[in-house]
């Protein structure tokens, strides 16, 4: 059985050496190296070229790299007949709330201010505020917003979660549907966005809903940059409606030397390193999925071509 792998954000040649670790017997192709395209079975890929997935006459799974599908989902001509699974990886998930965490309760302890009266030398107190009057919103209660929820609560915080369908967590209160994403976002003092990218998901955080955040908020998006309509963040940034946003994706990516993110004062920029997988974790699951495959068992962690996740 062949396997390819493709990807500009992965170093392809360790994910390779993790998988034949296990599984020896493997025919990996890293990419351009194809061969006949014929004989790919299986491709494991992140944000593969246009066509590439379609020109693999009899591939049999897509595999993604990570729980995101987007970059997958955006080629208009990806072979939907072909079953498409992802990643649940529980290293993931401990990272990506680790990053929640951390922006969290950088906001939340006005870091950024006392570090700029550290340059300017001035001492200064700051009255705290009681992490029970904080708010934090988060957008997407899948396994990575339950995970960060559940880690928020005992500090304090108020937890709400919003959410295309109703999730049920302890501790937490849960918005969804169209019809009640105007009330939660009216409450988020610090909204977290770690939705899916759907048509239904993309430019959701825009000006008209920017607006409905309490003034002085922030915005911490790990979700996918095209939840974002980034003009529409400036001018939120810039007004003083939001009091600062720390983004770890962007529309386009790398973020162009030229994007007013890098420069902007009231922005923290990472690059799109909020959470990911190592391949050694990893792997076991791509493996299982190949010998599921190949014995004719159902492949685990399935994506919804419709729903996008």
């Amino acid at each position: 059985m062949a396997l390819l792998i493709y990807s500009k954000n992965h170093p392809v040649a360790d994910w390779g050496a993790a998988i034949a670790k296990l599984a020896p017997d493997l025919d990996i192709r890293l990419y351009p190296e194809i061969g006949d395209p014929a004989d790919i079975d299986v491709a494991l890929v992140w944000k593969p070229p246009p066509g590439l997935l379609q020109s693999l006459p009899n591939l049999k799974l897509i595999q993604s790299f990570g729980a995101g599908v987007d970059g997958i989902l955006a080629d208009p001509n990806v072979p939907r007949h072909v079953p498409l699974a992802r990643i649940v990886d529980g290293r993931l998930t401990v990272g990506m709330s680790e990053y929640v965490l951390l922006h969290v309760l950088r906001y939340h302890r006005q870091m950024e201010t006392m570090l700029q009266n550290q340059r300017n030398r001035t001492w200064r107190w700051l009255p705290p505020v009681d992490a029970s009057e904080r708010i934090i919103g988060i957008m997407g209660m899948g396994t990575l917003g339950t995970d960060a929820a559940k880690k928020l609560l005992p500090f304090g915080f108020q937890v709400i979660g919003w959410s295309r369908s109703l999730k049920a967590v302890d501790g937490v209160t849960s918005f969804h549907g169209d019809e009640h994403l105007d009330g939660f976002l009216k409450l988020c003092n610090v909204l977290v966005c770690l939705l899916p990218l759907t048509p239904q998901t993309r430019g959701i955080i825009n000006r008209r809903t920017l607006s409905l955040l309490p003034r002085g908020a922030y915005l911490i998006n790990a979700g996918r940059g095209g939840h974002v309509v980034e003009a529409d963040l400036l001018h939120a940034l810039d007004s003083d409606w939001l009091s600062g946003a720390t983004l770890d994706v962007f529309n386009e990516e790398p973020l162009p030397p030229e994007s007013p993110f890098w420069t902007h004062p009231k922005v923290t920029v990472t690059p799109h390193n909020a959470a990911d997988s190592i391949p050694a974790h990893v792997a076991p699951q791509i493996v299982d999925n190949i010998r599921r495959l190949q014995k004719g068992q159902p492949i685990l962690r399935l994506v919804d071509y419709e729903r996008g996740y």
